[in-house]
This record gives C-alpha cells, structure tokens and sequence, in this order.
C-alpha cells in the first residue's frame, strides 16, 4: 500500500478550491489521499480526482465560554440562569394570557356569578405582575449576554489579563474553548486512518495536526505535518467579534507551529512574514492557489451573459470570490450611476448573506437593479471558461494587511481569462497589474476612481488584453506548476509516492 496522507481543512470543502486541487492532485501524483472537512451536520463522503472527501460532524459545544454557562450571580443576580428558563418563563406568560382570555370568553357565553368575575380580575392581576416580573429579568439576561459577548467590563478585562499572563501561549483554552471542538470531532478519525503526512490547512487544523502527529510519534509511527498557512493570522480580520479571539487563536498558533516538519503558504511576502513571525529556520514553499487548467475538457458549462440575460456587446464587469465587506465588493453597485450601460455580475458563493442582500437592496435605492446579477459560484475547474465572457475582472479589496500581501486567487483566474482587470491599489496586486499592464489601479474605496478606471479599461480594452501575449506569465501560474512545488515537500518528507507503508 502507498503512502497515506490525510488534509485537514475546517469548512465543508465544497467552496475552498485550494484544498480540492491540492487533494486531486496529490492524488494523481500516487499517493493515498484523505481529505477530511467540517460537516454541522451529518458524516458525508465522496470522491474527488482520486482522492477521498470524509466531512467529520463537528458539534459546537465549546462555542460560549465557561463563565457564559453560569449564572451570573456577581453581575447580575436578578437574570436567568443560562439555558431554557428564560424561554421558559415567556412561553408560560403566553399560556396564562391564552387561559385568561378562555376563562373571559366562557363567562361571557355561559354567565356566572360576581364570584367568578372577582376571581378572573385578580388573577388577571397577578398575571400581569408576572408579565412584567419576567419582561425585567429577561432584559436583564439580554444585557448580561451582551456584556458578556463584549468583554469589554472590568471583571472581563482582568480575566483575560489574568489567563494570558498565567498560561502564556496556552491560554487559548481559556480565551477560545471553541478550539477543543476541533480536536474532539477530527482528533480520533485522524489516529485511526494512521497518516504517514498530515496536510492542515491553517491556523486552527495546525493545532489539531499537531496533536495528532504527536499522539502518533507517542505510540512509535513516525508521521510528518506540512502547515499550510493561508494567511498571515496577526493581519487577518477576526472571524468572531469577540475581543478574545485574536489572542487565543495566536496563542494557538504559536503552541503548536514548532511541530510543523514544512510550511507551505501562497505567496513570498506571506513567508518573510512566517519567517519573522515563528522563527522558521526553512522558509516556506511558495504554492499559489492558481487555476487547474483541464486540456480537453468538453464539460459543458452556463453561459455567463444568457444568465445575465444581455447580449456580447453590452459592457459587463464580474466579481467572483467570497462576499466578504472588508473585499469592497460594494463599490460595483455604487458606481453604475456614473457607469450608465455596465452591468455587474457577482459570481459569489454565498448569494444568500447579509452582505449580499444588502448589495441587491443598495441596487434597488440606485435604480440599478436591472443592471447587477447575482449568480451562484461555478466549479473551480470552470471558473475561467465561465468568467471569460465578461469585459472586466474586479478586485475590490479594501486595505488590509492579508490583502496587501498576495496575489488572489480572483487574479489568477482573471488572468487566465484574459480579462482586463480593474483592482484596487492594494500592495501585491496593484504592483503586478502595474507591471504588466494587463488593467487599471484604482484606490480603494473611492467610487469615483473606480468608475475612472472602468472606464479607462472599456475606452480600449484589447491593449490591457495585449499583456497576455508576452508580459503575464501564465505558464507559471498555473495549478499544474504550483502542484509541483506541493509534491516536491511531499517527497522530501516521506518520499516518492509508491514507497510502501508499515500495515
């Protein structure tokens, strides 16, 4: 049997194409590969370019922290115990008002006495006190649930001091319980597949590899952990509010990096960073999340412009990527005002968000909405095909730090595309367009430039289409190049894939 390498990736797999490649082409490379995802629900599996997909029901047990599943006697001792019997208590109210309102309606349809008049008059008394008894303790238990959620109070504030200085590194278990959850649902499957590479993908499968390759080395198997890192976790947006999270997540970090046997990331600004940040003594292969190119491929797709129900001559710019606000992906709305015969199309993979629906609401406040289309993501394999039917490739992003350091996997795909690209000025990417040529620069946020910039790219596209002749190196960006690099680290850890393992 080959050697066996298990992926660890914290979302459902379906929406990251960066793990599907590396998984499928892992796979064809030869070696025995397990790629292993959060499910909220139920076990899933399939099949994925040779590779094995399992999705690992994952609970969130962890998710509120230990003082938010107790009563909080000291801040507030008139509020609800955390659980039901806040709910409780409401539902109660409206059944005493539903049985009041039965009893008024049985006298005044059968009669009774002045007795029975009296006593619906005070018990609808009493249920009134009650009503409002329990409204009090109920916005007491609101505010304590915001409070605590804030952390942002006295006795908050010191536990967090308290916890850090303590346990250092460690306090993570602590400040982000919500860790364990990981590690309890992916931990066990892990030991019983017996890897010979774990593959974790981020910060957070970092910490859960680890534990594994240790548990592993621990019983006698000697067992490799490539640390892919995606993004550079001081500089990323927080993906809860909770003021505690970046803390605990760097702390987690920084525990379990130094059992990483490789690190891989996605672009060469990314690791000087990882190198800076964690000491590395090797720095990191550069492996860029860039388009699979499929030679051959007669798979029919849809047709980007009959979805959006216009016709080749009418100007369309896209999107396509996450729908994420810090991306800025806004501004396409904001500008066709001033862009009277642009379409917008966001090829998004999550429609249904927030973000999203405020986008469409926007459109609607602008007289726009017959001009923006808001489409499901396709394949990753069909990206390129897909989007190359539109005039503009867009890349929004606002200022920060993990934007300015990479060039995104929506530029890559544009690129191949050929498409002429409107992007904002953050760093990476704004210097490679600049350098090529291949579209506009436009500074973030600032709508007005914006529509500039489209309009420089509409006025003559086909001398941004030019760079794609000589000045883009599409050649090296490419998924088959940059599996290369991936397999390269593979090999140097556990060598070639048809190298038998122990039973």
């Amino acid at each position: 049997m080959g050697r066996r390498i298990v992926m660890l990736v914290q979302n459902g797999v379906t929406g990251d194409s960066r793990v599907q490649k590396e998984a499928a082409s892992a796979a064809a490379a030869g070696w025995e590969v397990i790629l292993l995802g959060r499910s909220e629900r139920r076990a899933e599996e399939w099949e994925l370019g040779g590779a094995l997909v399992r999705l690992v029901p994952t609970g969130r047990d962890f998710d509120r922290k230990r003082h938010e599943v107790r009563r909080p006697w000291l801040r507030s001792p008139l509020a609800y115990p955390p659980g039901p019997l806040e709910s409780y208590r409401r539902k109660q109210v409206q059944a005493w008002k539903a049985d009041l309102a039965y009893t008024k309606a049985r006298l005044a349809v059968c009669g009774g006495g002045p007795g029975p008049r009296l006593a619906l008059g005070a018990r609808t008394a009493g249920v009134h006190i009650a009503a409002s008894w329990i409204r009090a303790r109920t916005r007491l238990s609101r505010r304590v649930r915001e409070r605590r959620a804030a952390a942002a109070a006295p006795c908050d504030r010191a536990a967090a001091r308290f916890w850090s200085g303590l346990l250092g590194d460690r306090a993570w278990r602590r400040l982000d319980p919500a860790l364990w959850d990981l590690e309890l649902a992916f931990g066990p499957v892990i030991d019983e597949l017996k890897p010979d590479l774990i593959h974790a993908n981020d910060f957070q499968m970092l910490g859960v590899g680890a534990r594994a390759k240790l548990r592993a080395q621990a019983a006698g198997r000697d067992v490799k952990l490539v640390w892919d890192a995606h993004e550079f976790l001081p500089g990323m947006k927080p993906w809860k509010p909770h003021p505690w999270w970046p803390a605990a997540q760097l702390g987690f970090e920084r525990e379990h990096a130094p059992f990483a046997d490789a690190v891989v990331t996605v672009s060469e600004p990314l690791a000087d960073l990882l190198v800076a940040e964690h000491g590395l003594t090797d720095r990191p292969a550069v492996v860029m999340n860039t388009p699979e190119q499929r030679h051959g491929d007669d798979e029919e797709i849809p047709g980007l412009r009959d979805l959006c129900g216009i016709d080749k001559d009418t100007p369309l710019m896209i999107y396509s990527g996450v729908p994420l606000e810090q991306r800025g992906i806004h501004i396409m709305v904001e500008a066709l005002p001033s862009l009277p015969e642009v379409h917008t199309a966001l090829v998004v993979s999550k429609p249904h968000w927030a973000y999203v629906r405020r986008m469409a609401a926007r459109a609607e406040e602008l007289g726009v909405a017959d001009r923006v289309h808001i489409l499901p993501h396709v394949p990753h394999h069909q990206v390129v095909r897909f989007i190359a039917a539109a005039d503009i490739g867009v890349s929004p992003n606002h200022h920060h730090q993990n934007h300015e350091i990479s060039l995104n996997t929506k530029f890559f795909d544009y690129s191949h595309a050929r498409l002429p690209m409107v992007v904002s000025d953050v760093k990476t990417i704004a210097e490679e367009v600049r350098r090529t040529g291949q579209g506009e620069v436009f500074r973030a946020g600032d709508t007005e430039d914006f529509a500039r910039a489209v309009k420089l790219v509409l006025a003559d596209p086909e001398r941004y289409r030019e760079a794609y002749l000589d000045r883009v190196p599409l050649e090296e960006w490419t998924w088959r190049r940059q599996a290369e690099h991936l397999t390269g680290v593979y090999e140097k850890l556990i060598g070639t894939p048809g190298l038998g393992r122990a039973a």
